[in-house]
């Protein structure tokens, strides 16, 4: 059987001198799933990009990339553009941004149809619904705009668009980074069916281990532009034996291990402070029947929260888990006061949150927000140092500036502080840039942080850091904090309660291994029965 993809001694190469991949040999026969596993810069997209030549102009590639035997490096730029779509195709990361927001869903799916001319315009609209019924979208979709569809639904479309002209190979690059557990499932689960349906070829790249075991048959893990492990999934997820794969492996903990039991994989000299037990007595904040309110386009009103009543205590970690859409977000922006309440009141150290514009300066200095995503939370044009001190100055924080940004830095450990300060957000690496937000709040010394997704962007190794940096400012500084996520694992990793939102009520509120490992609702369950599981070595 000729191989779907066949890859000889690649290398590739960026202007200055940088190799991204480093002779790299792998083989994918039709119908056999292969996952690139890897962290960020270990040369995993490069080299499904180098497939289609989709590098950019300053890389240059050598070896050998045979596409159904025939080498693409080799191709004239005509053939090339009738290999792609139609012999292969790619599932580009972040939805979000891959799409046109511009034009309809059906355009965008019909395009590649009609590039490659391989229907008449009369039956484009019926393969264009035919393509979203394979992946489970209905008809009428086709109708609607990129922001009109949830997360999930974009991907589906990318698939959808992946699959119009019947291509033996599909890369899928990191597919199912920033869904929620059940939404991942979801694609997960379309992907495999349709590997085993239509016979296709499918490369799948993640940071996640266990995503790529619960789909490929075998796993390749790269690092600094090599493969350093290949093998049968179940073996490389349970059995690794390179340094970083099992770096990768114990990055993502099972949700009832209990050696990742306030452990989360991390490296730094500091290591994980002695368990904490949080304070009894009156709890830092609470919130009491919270209900928030949307006006609809349409007329009537949306509930987002429906009496929702939670406690964070002194030094306590609450997890606080669902669906994308669940309410989670908004209910962490009414509890710092960010969205008023249509009804309920927040409490704070024993006393309401004042509605007044100086009594919310003063709470949100003690309760501090740290967003998802810290290249989008940064200026761009500010320095480390300015970012920092930018809150010093709106609160008028007493004492020497400088003294209160190292101090903050330090904090972060981004060490030595003095090196830092004059960095720009684009010179740091995603961790880097994480600690710098955290080293924002931590400036004003608050006592509670609001984490909204706080590592759904970083790489695995880097998750664990933030993870464990989050434990020792609870240990060292008593900080209490609300982490919002959809990572069960997270939670399972470093909180001490976990409260379950689903469609905007509180469903399961109680400690991490009574809800995890003993969940009543079923909700809760069915968020459980969605994570990603690896069959064991045979």
């Amino acid at each position: 059987m000729t191989p779907v993809l066949e890859l000889r001694d690649l290398r590739v190469t960026y202007a200055g001198g940088h190799e991204a991949v480093r002779g790299v040999d792998l083989t994918l026969l039709p119908g056999q799933t292969l996952g690139l596993a890897g962290e960020s810069g270990c040369g995993k997209s490069s080299l499904a990009m180098s497939v289609l030549r989709l590098l950019p102009r300053d890389a240059r590639v050598s070896g050998e990339i045979l596409l159904d035997g025939e080498d693409t490096r080799a191709m004239s730029w005509g053939r090339l553009r009738a290999v792609r779509w139609a012999s292969a195709s790619i599932v580009f990361q972040g939805a979000m941004h891959a799409l046109n927001p511009v034009r309809r869903i059906g355009q965008q799916v019909a395009e590649p149809i009609r590039l490659h001319g391989s229907l008449p315009d009369e039956q484009v609209e019926a393969r264009v619904a035919q393509l979203l019924e394979q992946v489970e979208l209905p008809a009428g979709k086709a109708r609607a705009y990129p922001h009109e569809l949830s997360g999930g639904q974009k991907q589906r479309v990318m698939i959808a668009m992946a699959l119009a002209c019947g291509p033996r190979l599909v890369i899928a690059d990191e597919p199912t980074t920033a869904l929620d557990v059940i939404v991942q499932a979801q694609v997960l689960e379309l992907l495999t069916r349709l590997v085993a349906e239509q016979g296709i070829g499918l490369v799948m790249i993640s940071h996640d281990l266990s995503v790529l075991g619960s789909v490929c048959e075998r796993l390749a893990v790269m690092y600094q532009g090599k493969v350093v492990e290949l093998g049968a999934a179940p073996t490389v997820v349970h059995d690794p034996q390179h340094a970083h794969t099992k770096a990768l492996a114990a990055a993502f903990p099972t949700v009832g291990d209990p050696v990742s039991r306030y452990a989360p994989a991390t490296t730094n000299p500091a290591g994980l402070p002695a368990r904490v037990t949080p304070s009894a007595g009156e709890p830092l904040l609470r919130a009491e029947s919270l209900r928030v309110d949307f006006r609809q386009r349409g007329g009537g009103w949306l509930r987002a929260v429906k009496d929702v009543s939670l406690e964070v205590g002194r030094g306590e970690i609450v997890a606080l888990v669902g669906q994308s859409g669940s309410g989670k977000t908004t209910l962490a922006r009414t509890v710092l006061g960010l969205q008023q309440p249509s009804g309920g009141r927040v409490v704070y150290d024993g006393k309401p949150v004042p509605a007044s514009s100086r009594g919310l300066r003063e709470y949100r200095r003690e309760a501090q927000l740290v967003l998802q995503d810290p290249t989008s939370a940064l200026n761009p044009r500010h320095t480390v140092y300015e970012a920092i001190a930018e809150g010093l100055r709106i609160h008028r924080m007493p004492g020497d500036e400088r003294e209160l940004v190292a101090a903050a830095l330090e904090a972060a450990e981004l060490r030595p502080a003095e090196r830092f300060m004059a960095e720009l957000p684009h010179h740091l690496s995603g961790g880097q840039r994480q600690r710098v937000v955290i080293a924002g709040a931590l400036a004003l010394r608050p006592r509670l942080l609001v984490a909204d997704e706080p590592v759904a962007s970083l790489d695995a190794s880097v998750r664990g850091e933030i993870l464990a940096l989050l434990l020792r400012l609870r240990a060292e500084l008593g900080l209490a904090a609300l982490v919002i996520t959809h990572d069960l694992g997270l939670a399972w990793n470093i909180a001490d309660r976990v409260a379950v939102m689903y469609r905007g009520e509180l469903v399961e509120v109680g400690a991490v291994e009574q809800v995890l490992l003993a969940p009543r609702h079923a909700y809760t369950k069915s968020l459980l029965a969605a994570l990603p599981e690896v069959a064991p070595v045979t």
